[in-house]
């Protein structure tokens, strides 16, 4: 009942009448997407502090607030949350070299790398015989070339300097001589298991690229042997907010990270809540014994665990039930892909976790992965009840029409990567899926057919924290050259909407208090510059974060950025 409408009934059965409600802040406008069926015509937004005092008609709210907000032809809606993501990941790489390729970077070739390199060490004023230079995001698929840096490419920029570059993915790297002979790889190191260590024609010599596995190597030079510096996680959590996320994940922490994060939160704060999800890299791997799983701690969560099955199509390491379009150099017209674990393991690692109630996420970018995952699920469930576990399977891209008939039955949330159709939709079609199989990566149509609450995901910084870029390209599948691809997957704006507020909560297990604007829950919320719902599917790119509400206060404002 509207409030003014109780407020006469009561008066005129003689009671009291309420105290009029007190709110921080009011909205005001006919552009509100509550998401909430049971508000779907409300005109008005009230906040309290953390929390949404009201919702409903304007001409119904009689309280008071201390700042109205007229939104115009501007949009409320509920704060995106960010379903699978890499925090720590963003934060130690904000200060590298940018090798990404447009919209991203400059990097358009091999010389044009070389130059990036060149010019980030003189700026830096990197002196001869001195430490690693590292650069991430060099994208094999779009450079002139059409192939990965090699040691002798990198060895042109330093001979002094050891230098890692990071493949876009994250699943391959590139280094130069000096890091090979630093990192102990020579001719005769074999081939990790679940990685490899690129050779030269000669089958023998490392041409200076590593994949998977190999790369942890790198990782205590990489990540520099030291906290992160929370400068660098607040300008991290800075720019999601800029983009409208109110919820941060992390998707592969480790735990000294989640540790960091604490104590950055209670030194200085955080302005987003930030769910942590550590990798879990060996079967001895515990969660500590000590930090409440599912609980906020000064806007942490430990939120579960994160488990590797595969590797990157895009990089051609993720494990396919089918060969790839074309195959890397070097390997055989069957070749696909591999998994970074035996199925063994992640029977043992999917049985373990589901019966200690710890949430799992699960990459599986190749298809042969996902029934790795979902066999270990069916074999756990044989073994006792699953219960509501929720397990989400991170990007699925390559998922068949019967693997989400299976992920419906066994209650595993697909978390699609829904930005490749335009990052490297191009790439998948011509070189590494073919036409028929690429034009249903991140199959969305099929998983909304099959009654899935999926979410969608950036994989931040694999491409940039942009929650309008992802909208767009999910519900148009434009590549960057323009084409469609897989029109049939393509899904209303509604349901995208959907996808990174109300059904990203629930994956999150925190339905009760985000993903919708509803009476009582969390006031997170983002003002558009205009109504999604009201625009042309392809005209999305055009809208603007105008302002980012977590918790009631606002952490971003476009007229002070």
């Amino acid at each position: 009942m509207p409030f003014a409408a109780a407020l006469a009934l009561l008066t005129a059965c003689g009671g009291q009448a309420p105290a009029p409600l007190s709110a921080d802040r009011l909205w005001l406008g006919e552009h509100i997407i509550t998401l909430d069926e049971a508000y779907a015509e409300a005109t008005a937004v009230a906040v309290k502090g953390e929390r949404i005092l009201w919702v409903g008609r304007r001409e119904d709210w009689t309280g008071e607030a201390l700042q109205v907000t007229e939104l115009g032809e501007r949009a409320l809606l509920p704060g995106f949350i960010d379903a699978h993501g890499h925090l720590s990941f963003s934060a130690r790489t904000a200060r590298l070299a940018n090798l990404a390729s447009p919209p991203v970077g400059e990097v358009t070739s091999i010389a044009s790398l070389q130059d990036v390199l060149r010019t980030y060490m003189a700026e830096r004023g990197a002196a001869a015989g001195g430490g690693w230079v590292v650069g991430v995001g060099y994208d094999d698929s779009l450079i002139e070339e059409r192939r990965h840096p090699n040691r002798d490419d990198l060895d042109a920029v330093s001979r002094q300097h050891p230098i890692v570059l990071m493949h876009v993915s994250g699943h391959l790297a590139a280094v130069n001589s000096p890091a090979l002979q630093r990192l102990g790889i020579d001719a005769g190191t074999p081939d990790p298991a679940g990685g490899a260590i690129r050779r030269s024609s000669d089958g023998r010599t490392p041409n200076g690229v590593l994949e998977e596995t190999a790369l942890a190597l790198l990782y205590p030079h990489f990540l520099g042997g030291g906290a992160l510096p929370a400068q660098d996680i607040q300008a991290a959590l800075r720019n999601y907010a800029s983009h409208g996320v109110t919820t941060v994940q992390d998707g592969a922490a480790s735990l000294d990270d989640y540790a960091r994060f604490l104590e950055v939160a209670a030194e200085e704060g955080l302005a987003l809540d930030v769910m942590v999800y550590p990798r879990v890299a060996a079967e001895a791997f515990e969660l500590p014994a000590d930090a409440p799983l599912g609980e906020y701690r000064k806007r942490v969560k430990l939120a579960g665990v994160k488990l590797v099955l595969d590797g990157s199509p895009q990089g051609k390491t993720a494990y396919l039930s089918e060969p790839y379009f074309v195959p890397p150099p070097g390997q055989p017209r069957d070749y696909r892909g591999y998994p970074t674990m035996p199925q063994e393991a992640v029977d043992a690692l999917v049985a373990r976790f589901a019966a200690a109630g710890a949430p799992m996420l699960a990459h599986c970018n190749g298809d042969a992965a996902a029934d790795m995952l979902l066999d270990a699920l069916e074999r756990a469930g044989e073994r006792s009840p699953l219960g509501d576990h929720r397990t989400v399977m991170i990007h699925a891209q390559t998922v068949r029409k019967d693997q989400l008939a299976r992920m419906a039955d066994l209650g595993v949330i697909p978390s699609f990567f829904a930005a490749h159709a335009f990052y490297w939709g191009d790439w998948h079609r011509d070189s590494v899926l073919g036409p028929e199989r690429a034009a249903n990566i991140s199959p969305t149509r099929w998983a909304l057919a099959q009654g899935l609450a999926f979410t969608l995901h950036n994989d931040a910084p694999v491409v940039p924290s942009d929650m309008i870029r992802l909208l767009w390209a999910t519900v148009n599948r434009i590549t960057r050259s323009g084409q469609v691809l897989g029109p049939e997957q393509r899904i209303p704006v509604l349901e995208a909407l959907r996808a990174v507020t109300v059904n990203a909560a629930r994956q999150g297990f925190e339905e009760c208090c985000k993903g919708s604007i509803t009476p009582s829950k969390q006031a997170d919320l983002v003002v558009l510059s205009r109504n999604p719902l009201q625009q042309p599917r392809e005209a999305l790119l055009e809208l603007e974060v105008v302002e980012t509400i977590s918790r009631g206060a606002t952490v971003f404002a476009a007229d002070r950025a």
